[in-house]
């Protein structure tokens, strides 16, 4: 199945457009990570040529299944606002986590531009996929915030049956052209203090997942986008709902 994944990535990378990840950017965000690296283990993840960072948080004991955990825009695997609050306390509840580097551009980039490079998500996630699964996770779950919700939903509008199931967070209308697409267990969580963008496309996104019946939208009461204060809001909603699948 893995391979057949591959090919389909290869596939999508083929026809996108040549705008490459700001590698110098990605190299600074390394070493600060690494740096101050307090919970779990920076590990080198391979996508072809292009060596890039993940964060990987043992459970012990672990859980059958696993946890894979996308940052937003220009950012890294272990920030502060609901990515280290993600991997690092649901490894705590016994899911195994991994969070990696997705591609990013320089500071004055916009999210508009962003989309010239959603394709190079693809393979770094199908890449996460496999490392989680070769540690021993029977199944994969994508927990994705902003624009890295933007990236999951495009490979996994493609990749159905990569993993068990996926959790958007702080979704915005970008990722409404893929959600029609998707058809696995989804949860679309937000805020009720969140983003314009991300407000004003809930309707559009219920719109275009009317056909899953496996999706459910959840609002935070008094969450903003980056769930400041609410890190226990948030453990607690993707805790439960991954516990219900």
């Amino acid at each position: 199945m893995l391979k057949k994944l591959s090919f389909i990535v290869l596939l999508c990378c083929a026809s996108a457009p040549l705008l490459a990840s700001d590698l110098a950017k990605e190299q600074r965000w390394r070493e600060q990570v690494v740096g101050d690296l307090f919970d779990g283990e920076a590990i080198t993840l391979n996508e072809g040529e292009l060596d890039f960072l993940g964060l990987i948080t043992l459970a012990e004991p672990a859980k059958d299944d696993a946890v894979l955990i996308l940052h937003g825009i220009g950012i890294h695997p272990d920030w502060p606002q609901v990515i280290n609050p993600l991997r690092v306390q649901l490894a705590e509840l016994g899911w195994t986590t991994l969070s990696i580097q997705l591609p990013v551009l320089d500071n004055e980039t916009t999210p508009v531009q962003y989309d010239a490079v959603v394709p190079e998500a693809a393979p770094r996630i199908l890449a996460g996929i496999k490392h989680l699964k070769a540690q021993g996770a029977k199944g994969v779950y994508v927990l994705a915030h902003s624009m890295g919700a933007r990236m999951a939903s495009y490979f996994l509008a493609q990749n159905n049956e990569a993993v068990k199931g996926f959790v958007g967070i702080g979704m915005n209308v970008g990722t409404v052209q893929y959600l029609d697409k998707i058809k696995l267990p989804f949860l679309d969580l937000y805020g009720s203090d969140d983003l314009e963008g991300v407000l004003a496309s809930a309707p559009d996104r219920a719109v275009a997942s009317a056909h899953n019946k496996a999706y459910q939208q959840s609002v935070v009461q008094g969450a903003d986008h980056f769930f400041n204060e609410m890190d226990e809001a948030l453990i607690e909603e993707v805790e439960q709902w991954i516990l219900a699948q």
